[in-house]
């Protein structure tokens, strides 16, 4: 049986069963100040991610054979168990945030997996314990789109590309999502059949906050969770933990996080398993996570999430909150006066669009996104002010809502012709 908490993760319509430059290493999407995030939040964490990352081409060729990948000095880990194939991030330092070399390893393996008749099942986990993957690697995005470099288009349609195989992977996909998931962890993750979240697990799309959207399939998976929260959590880049990423149907179990080694343990042993016995086995590791007394943490204000986030325009839900004119209203206000005025009215039309396109043309549309992002201002600014010179004084162009006209919104969404991403 699916839990109860499991059957409203599948009724939100996310996938289920079946279905260069600098040394900077390790900052990331996890230093966007947690004022930046959501005044409702104390914990200052919050991330894309800044690290240190050779262009696209330099270091080992990312089409290696598997055995090699289990190098403990390796990037990712690619290796077989039983009937599993195991993908592990590691790069703990950095919060095994996501480069262009790991996703050029990550997404050949799956294919090959996936065609694979001796492998049953995929598992993806991250090393170290702080983080499962805190976010994209925005250094080397911002250093390449700085001066034309291939890399500003290759990492962003390479791993779109990524995130579309884990979405139609015909393989079930088990993502231990234990510790920080943000931004392009998202993507390695949210796309898959299972997401099992821990005590440890801190979910965010903080995107807005640096000038960019939440892609990643953002446009995808935010508009099909329950009411208008995919949208809040766009806007507002509001960080959930634990228990709370599978109240809001980010994450479809729940697992202590000293139980995940028994759990790989017990999935690896399955013999042929199908996606059903697979979600047996997680379903019983789940009922037997600690009872949970707490509501979710944004169940006293999902009515005013759901009615101040269903207006049509970032202008109106600026009204509505100003209205509204509660303690929660005007802690959503103050957040949304620091983000980038370009990247909330991008991000807006994305989910509204998003809502009722297929995961494959969410993905085109933000690839599109990325490019508009990466001709314009505000996502230079935007790292340079929360992660370079961490002064968290962006100077956004334009500077306020109403001086983003719809015409410069709808160029963002305009095809790219050839370069388009092709799926």
């Amino acid at each position: 049986m699916w839990s109860a908490a499991l059957k409203g993760n599948l009724a939100t319509g996310l996938p289920s069963p079946p279905q260069a430059a600098t040394n900077h290493p390790g900052l990331c999407y996890c230093h966007i100040k947690a004022s930046l995030a959501s005044p409702t939040e104390s914990n200052g964490l919050n991330p894309h991610v800044l690290t240190t990352e050779p262009g696209p081409g330099s270091g080992p060729n990312p089409l290696k054979k598997m055995s090699k990948h289990t190098d403990s000095t390796a990037e990712v880990l690619l290796e077989k168990r039983g009937g599993a194939g195991i993908i592990t991030l590691n790069r703990p330092k950095a919060l095994n945030a996501l480069n262009l070399s790991m996703i050029r390893q990550i997404y050949p393996q799956i294919k090959t997996w996936e065609k694979d008749p001796e492998t049953f099942l995929i598992i993806i986990k991250g090393t170290g314990g702080k983080a499962f993957c805190a976010g994209g690697d925005i250094r080397a995005i911002t250093d390449a789109g700085k001066i034309g470099d291939r890399l500003a288009q290759d990492f962003f349609r390479e791993e779109y590309m990524l995130n579309n195989a884990i979405g139609t992977c015909k393989k079930p996909y088990v993502a231990l999502i234990d510790g920080i998931t943000m931004g392009g962890g998202v993507g390695l993750s949210v796309h898959g059949h299972f997401r099992v979240a821990t005590e440890k697990t801190l979910f965010a799309m903080p995107e807005t906050a640096i000038g960019l959207f939440p892609d990643v399939g953002g446009g995808y998976f935010l508009p099909r969770l329950s009411g208008k929260i995919g949208y809040y959590l766009a806007l507002t880049g509001f960080r959930l933990k634990g228990r709370d990423v599978l109240k809001a149907g980010i994450a479809t179990h729940f697992v202590e996080s000293e139980k995940l080694p028994d759990l790989e343990k017990d999935l690896i042993a399955l013999k042929s398993p199908s996606t059903e016995n697979i979600a047996d086995l997680l379903n019983s590791y789940h009922a037997k996570s600690k009872i949970d007394q707490e509501k979710f943490v944004l169940d006293e204000h999902m009515e005013k999430i759901n009615s101040l986030f269903s207006a049509s325009s970032m202008e109106e839900i600026v009204k509505n909150l100003k209205q509204d004119g509660s303690p929660f209203a005007t802690k959503q206000l103050e957040t949304i006066n620091k983000m980038s005025p370009t990247s909330l009215k991008m991000t807006l039309r994305q989910l509204r669009e998003g809502a009722s396109m297929s995961l494959q043309d969410v993905l085109t549309m933000e690839y599109r996104l990325s490019q508009a992002c990466m001709r314009g201002h505000d996502f230079y600014e935007g790292v340079r002010a929360v992660l370079i010179d961490k002064d968290q004084s962006p100077r956004w162009k334009p500077a306020a809502l109403e001086e983003v006209s719809d015409e410069f919104v709808n160029d963002c969404f305009k095809p790219l012709g050839n370069n388009d991403l092709k799926l």
